[in-house]
Order: C-alpha cells, then structure tokens, then sequence
C-alpha cells in the first residue's frame, strides 16, 4: 500500500466545484507577469492599499519597494485568494503572507484567526517576530507562538487566559493542543504553510498537518510557500487549496542569487582554518554566517574563533531551546558578528545584516547550497558567498550548483573589490 493511500483525502467535491472559468481579472494577471522588472519598482506598498497601521509598521521597518514577489502575490492574498508560492530565499514570502493576514484579520473577538505551520522551532519563533513587527500599530492584536521542546503546560494557559488571534507553531504541538481541546480552530479565517514541502514531505509530519487541516472551517484563505517545490509537492498543496494563485520564480538560473558574488577555493583540511582567519581579518563584513557539517565542528570551530578574539557564536541542534533562541537573537540584534552553523540555520532564517557566508564544509547537494549561501545578499541586497573545496566529493556538488542555477563560480581571488560586496 503506497504512503497516499492510507491518508486522509480531502473532499473532492470542494475542489470540483471550483473549475470555473477564469474571471478577466485573473486572465490579465496571467499577461502582467511577463512585464518588466524596472516598472514594478517605481510603485511602492501604498499601491496595495493597505491599513494606515501597516503602512506606518512598514515604514518604520525600512521597506520601500516590494519584491518581485511581494507584487505578484500581496494584492491577490490580501482578497482572500489562496496563494502557492514558489520563490528563493531572501525574496520577502513571510511578508507576503503577514501582511496578508493583518490585512484581513479583525481583533474583535478571543479566538485564533491565523494559524501559521512550519517546520522548525527556530522559524516559528522568527514569523511571531515578523508578525509583531507589522503588527505593533494594531492596538488590540495578540500574537503566540507554541513549538515542542517547551512545558505544554504554558501553552495552555496563554490559549486559554490571552488568547492570540495569530499562533504559529510547529505541526506536533499544533496538533498536541488541538487533540486535547486546549486550541479551538472553529474562527480560523487563514491556514498558513511555511516552507510547505519540509511540512509534506515527510510523512508523519504531513500526518500532523493533515489532521490540522481537518479541524479548521471549510471556509478559509490557505497560503502555502517555499524556497523548492517537487511537481508531486506542488500537486499535494493543490488537495489543501481552492483555484489557488500560484507563484513561481521558475527557471532554475533564476534561483540564483541575484547581486550575490560567489568563489571557491581549494584547500586541504588542514589549510582551511589559517584561511578562514585570514578572510576574517581581510574582508569587510557587517556579519556572516560559516556553514559547517556536524555539530562537533561547529563548537571547535567556533572555540577557536573566540580564542583568536573573533565575535563568535555557534548555533546548532545540540543546543537546548532555550539556549538556541538566546544565540539566535544575540547574532540576530548584533552582538555577535559570526555565526558558525550546522545546516539547521540553512533554511528560512533572516538576519538583514548577514553578507557574506561562507561554506567551510561545502554541503551535500545544490539545494542545500541555494538555501545556506540565501542568507546573504537578503532582499536584492549585495552579498559574497565564499566555498571552501576539500574533496572530489565537494567539487562534484560545485560542479553540479554551477549546471543547475546557470552560475560560474570562479575560483577566489587574492584581494576581492569591497563594493562588489557591499551596499554602498
């Protein structure tokens, strides 16, 4: 018996029904997308017509333009339109649905409105972030966040004494509190999917989300988003969604980082420390974050950092919750200016200041690449992405990053032109 079968399919007449022909609106937009890049940036957020308060948030957070995907998505999620969104790292996705759900969101009444899922305790505590800083003009508002590894208890008593009109949470506390009654999704008016296909593609978490699902109203804007997206993801997401507007930054070349300067260099492992060092001291960074491959390294690397009086900090799956979130807003609010990191800070974090990034362990495969080397050069802004090169096995995956995204990258030269890197 294959793995979809013993899932629980969602009623297929809902889906059916909705095969209407396409209104002129929806035809035009299909024409729209293939304008050009230039016009879209002469109009700001004002166009979207939004509430005062979340033009005043968005002001005070610095956004001016919106992203190519910001246009495309915003003034259909903000009518209630179910949103599939496919775009890089670093493109803006979490505003889109933020302000989306602020947008439409009234405050009136105790009960969660929004229900945002995603994978990782460390995303979820990022999107309560994003949500507080757009939402800080609505007076009334309540923001919550629930993920594993912290006292159930706790979360209890916020749903029951302050209940949020936005949780966000990961699908197996989710799912705890909904089973025991603690969390009622009877008002829920949005269901939000974060980096979706980590979500479905494992199969007792696409269990969880399904069963999440299952308990919202029938009635109810659903946006899911990602950085990559397999045709059999992007088909499940469909079962979750009525006539869904879908995005997608498609061509592979256009995955690539735009503004993003990216290098190699070979070394043995012995050689790599010295020349980490040596780029630390040469080149000009506001911060920048070290990929490595296991935790182990991560706490040597990052011990040997601080020793050469380097602004280190090491996060990693070994750290308790508590620990991680602490480190995670220390480098996040700038006291520290070097991340070593294991691939748990590869997908979905956002730090605005990080440009450059550097591959000490080169990572596995190309998807893995796109998603660490994102965290520099955020929101069309310049970034370096540096690659250390060790084994036949590390020059293969370069080899294939170079096919995949259409991008040369050369070998590391021995001085690297500081504006090339950095937003003037």
């Amino acid at each position: 018996m294959s793995a979809d079968e013993e899932l629980p399919d969602f009623d297929e007449e809902e889906h059916e029904q909705k095969d209407a022909p396409k209104e002129d609106g929806e035809a035009n937009a299909e024409s729209k997308k293939t304008g050009n890049f230039g016009a879209i940036h002469a109009s700001g957020f004002r166009d979207f017509l939004l509430k005062p308060e979340l033009l005043r948030a968005i002001v005070d957070c610095g956004f001016e333009h919106p992203s190519e995907v910001q246009h495309e998505c915003i003034p259909q999620a903000i009518l209630g339109t179910d949103v599939l969104c496919q775009a890089k790292s670093g493109m803006g996705k979490t505003a889109v649905f933020v302000l989306a759900c602020l947008q439409q969101v009234e405050a009136k009444e105790q009960a969660v409105k929004v229900l945002v899922i995603c994978h990782t305790r460390e995303l979820a505590y990022q999107i309560k972030h994003e949500f507080d800083r757009f939402a800080k003009y609505f007076a009334d508002l309540k923001t919550g966040v629930v993920y594993g590894g912290m006292p159930i208890a706790k979360d209890r008593e916020m749903l029951r004494d302050n209940c949020p009109h936005v949780l966000i949470g990961t699908p197996g506390r989710v799912l705890g509190l909904l089973r025991e009654k603690d969390l009622k999704l009877d008002n829920l008016s949005h269901f939000v999917l974060d980096e979706c296909d980590k979500c479905l593609d494992k199969l007792d978490m696409r269990k969880d989300v399904q069963q999440i699902f299952v308990e919202t109203p029938k009635k109810k804007q659903v946006m899911m988003f990602s950085a990559t997206m397999t045709t059999d993801t992007r088909a499940l997401c469909k079962k979750f969604m009525q006539d869904p507007h879908e995005i997608r930054v498609d061509e592979e070349s256009k995955l690539t980082l735009h503004g993003l300067l990216q290098y190699y260099s070979k070394l043995s492992e012995k050689e790599k420390n010295r020349k980490l060092n040596d780029l630390l001291d040469a080149l000009e960074f506001n911060q920048v974050v070290i990929f490595v491959k296991s935790v182990q390294r991560a706490v040597a690397l990052d011990k040997l950092l601080v020793e050469c009086n380097f602004p280190s900090i090491a996060i990693h799956s070994g750290l308790n919750q508590e620990d991680l979130i602490a480190r995670y807003k220390q480098f996040k609010d700038f006291q520290k200016r070097i991340m070593v990191s294991t691939d748990l800070f590869g997908r979905g974090m956002d730090i605005e200041r990080v440009n450059i990034v550097i591959n000490y362990d080169m990572p596995e495969d190309s998807d893995s690449y796109l998603h660490r080397v994102g965290r520099a050069g955020r929101f069309g802004t310049k970034g370096l992405a540096l690659t250390f090169i060790g084994t036949e096995e590390d020059a293969e995956v370069l080899k294939k990053v170079q096919e995949r995204f259409e991008v040369n990258i050369g070998e590391m030269p021995s001085q690297i032109d500081t504006t090339s890197y950095l937003n003037a």
